[in-house]
């Protein structure tokens, strides 16, 4: 048990750490609001991202696989959604001033935090073929301890990145933000045309 366990949570690691749409939210957060809203936004990340793992674990692979329609609507919708995000970052200018509230709506980081993690076509397909391809080597009685494995890195990485990162902010200015922004949103909407660009192909040698 405790094997697999392990293997779980390393694989989780591998899964959730590489930079992406959900970590360029919650690092955002972190830099530019309270501790607590922080937490809180980390908390609500970690529930998406531990629910899509465990449905990529149990099968939403094989239901894009089956589907090419299916497949073709995630990638084509979530490419644009990210390129939209990208957009909002690039045009961005948040200041590191603490006397102004920034909280936004809970609702609206609920459903940010959705769509970083479930309208993520990357997200998605890694979740499919890393978590999908150990469920193929694990016997079906350890299934369990490796996706608690799975979770339990996900709640370990975004709680300390995010209390890390917000932790140590009052050192970043606003023009180190705003780089981060440009950065960080530049490489968004680059990952989002490459996206956009796989779906076309995708639909070509479909109807072609």
């Amino acid at each position: 048990m405790w094997t697999y366990l392990i293997q779980g949570f390393l694989i989780g690691i591998a899964y959730v750490a590489p930079i992406g749409t959900q970590n360029l939210f919650v690092i955002n957060t972190a830099l530019t609001q309270k501790r607590m809203r922080t937490l809180i936004t980390a908390l609500i990340v970690m529930f998406f991202d531990i629910s899509l793992s465990v449905a990529c674990y149990f099968g939403v692979g094989a239901l894009m696989s089956a589907s090419i329609w299916l497949e073709l609507i995630v990638v084509g919708i979530g490419s644009l959604v990210v390129i939209w995000i990208g957009i909002g970052l690039v045009r961005s200018h948040d200041k590191m001033d603490n006397s102004t509230d920034v909280d936004m709506p809970i609702l609206k980081v609920i459903g940010t935090a959705c769509v970083v993690t479930w309208f993520n076509p990357q997200a998605i397909i890694d979740g499919t073929m890393l978590l999908g391809a150990s469920k193929a080597s694990i016997p079906d009685d350890m299934g369990l301890p490796f996706i608690l494995g799975v979770s339990l890195a996900s709640a370990s990485w975004w709680i300390i990145m995010s209390m890390t990162v917000n932790l140590f902010r009052a050192k970043i200015t606003d023009k180190t933000l705003r780089i981060v922004n440009v950065v960080c949103g530049t490489f968004i909407i680059f990952y989002g045309l490459k996206l956009l660009y796989s779906g076309i192909q995708m639909a070509i040698e479909f109807f072609g």
